[in-house]
């Protein structure tokens, strides 16, 4: 450590310990800023694969207005892509369906996008609650389809797979048809194109364009934290031990890691340890996997105007794969990431994203392949994939999951997110650890933009004039 003394420590270099680390820095209070892994980004990491950049984690800016992380995108100047969010349907026989059908598809995910806005009167899983209006959406405006049973099914897991990847769900009943999650307004799907995710850190830390950083901020990385003792006597200092045995103090600290690692350490990592509003939080909250599987080719085959594939399985051809394949057919649909134009991004969640993670890559790819072959059907044959990068958010002992979401066990607790924010404060009042991260964030949890306004929060809560 640069110092053994700092005014505030931040663990966890994610969207929200940056945030909060750089605004404190820039009012001139002296930072120390502890990460456990090689690089600053967290749950957002940028690399270079195909012919540019993906995104291994958070892959869009979701919303223009009041969007912390879009104001940085303007305040520099570069390109954006917007994309659309339209789906390309394909269907397990390997039979394009037509303009006709894609727009009804389209239609019905529209209107299950809309349910999960919705705030019906009583909280029930969400999978009970769309079933039930989907249905009730087809019955009215598209009877028709209802002399295909299995046309409904598909239509219904389709996008029960897609409600799973946006909550990084297991199953939509375990989601609260009431959740408070809450989108700002603009477009959901920004990118930040070539130049990576990355560049919202490298700006925030002042290094973008060869800049010099911010002179009152350290950061160590490659560190974890394994005890922060919280005093209750004003006098004394925060006590930060680390696992290479260095130790640091502070007069407060910050700790934004995810919900899914203080589920794992919060029992050790405190001393003493957190009162039980905190602890009952931690428990109760639900933090969920979604993963993607990101493979390269030496040139694009798919069409130029997709960006967006959705997978419609056909009851018989699901029937056909084998129980050790199940978990090609929980992979929704592709991307197109706007940073690689010669890389697709597969995506799944929950139990089967966490199988995926420890799967052979060799298998994962070639499954890959023949699951893209036989949607593409015969008119298109996938060449051999150069290259493939899977995400392990939950296998990953720093960040054990991908983002938070309200869950119908939770819906009969009041205030969780709230509880999990509240700082830890001292005998005379003063706070002595604080909490951020997107898990407290009452309404824009999941998103980069909600951890970075909890990492805000959190550090105008120790600047002097803070209305907090």
């Amino acid at each position: 450590m640069a110092r053994s003394h700092y005014e505030t420590i931040v663990i966890g270099l994610g969207a929200a310990g940056v945030t909060a680390a750089t605004t404190l820095a820039k009012a001139g209070r002296v930072v120390l800023g502890i990460e456990a892994q090689g690089r600053v980004g967290g749950r957002v990491n940028t690399v270079l694969f195909g012919n540019g950049v993906v995104e291994v984690g958070a892959e869009w800016i979701h919303g223009e207005s009041s969007n912390r992380v879009y104001d940085v995108a303007l305040q520099i100047k570069i390109p954006m892509g917007l994309q659309s969010a339209e789906l390309n349907v394909f269907r397990s026989d390997g039979q394009l369906p037509n303009k006709e059908f894609q727009a009804i598809v389209n239609e019905i995910l529209a209107k299950g996008m809309d349910l999960m806005e919705d705030v019906p009167h009583k909280s029930e899983p969400f999978g009970h609650y769309a079933v039930r209006k989907l249905r009730e959406y087809i019955q009215e405006n598209h009877p028709e389809l209802l002399n295909d049973e299995d046309l409904i099914d598909q239509l219904i897991e389709l996008f029960e797979l897609f409600s799973n990847n946006h909550s990084a769900s297991n199953n939509w009943n375990d989601l609260d048809s009431r959740d408070r999650y809450t989108p700002v307004d603009g477009h959901q799907y920004i990118s930040w194109h070539k130049h990576g995710f990355k560049t919202f850190f490298e700006v925030m830390l002042n290094t973008y364009n060869n800049g010099p950083g911010l002179p009152t901020l350290d950061i160590k990385l490659d560190t974890e934290v394994i005890q922060i003792y919280w005093p209750e006597h004003p006098n004394e200092k925060v006590t930060v031990t680390t696992k290479d045995g260095s130790v640091v103090t502070a007069d407060n600290v910050i700790i934004t890691v995810s919900l899914g690692v203080l589920k794992e350490s919060y029992k050790t990592l405190f001393s003493p340890r957190l009162p039980a509003s905190k602890v009952t939080a931690i428990e109760n909250m639900s933090i969920g996997v979604m993963d993607k599987i990101i493979i390269s080719f030496q040139h694009s085959w798919w069409p130029k105007n997709v960006t967006f594939f959705g997978f419609l399985w056909r009851g018989e051809d699901r029937r056909k794969i084998g129980r050790e394949d199940y978990w090609i057919t929980r992979i929704y649909g592709a991307t197109t990431p706007m940073g690689s134009n010669n890389a697709l991004t597969l995506w799944t969640s929950g139990e089967v994203a966490k199988m995926v993670e420890l799967l052979p890559e060799d298998l994962v790819k070639r499954k890959c392949v023949q699951l893209l072959q036989m949607f593409m059907g015969g008119n298109i044959t996938i060449p051999e994939p150069t290259g493939i990068i899977r995400s392990t958010w939950y296998s990953n002992p720093y960040t054990r999951g991908s983002y938070s979401y309200d869950s119908i066990y939770s819906a009969t607790l009041t205030g969780l997110r709230a509880d999990l924010a509240a700082p830890l404060t001292d005998n005379s009042g003063k706070p002595r650890v604080l909490f951020a991260g997107e898990a407290t964030d009452d309404t824009h949890f999941s998103t980069v933009h909600g951890a970075c306004d909890t990492g805000h929060r959190e550090a105008m809560r120790l600047l002097p004039g803070s209305k907090i």
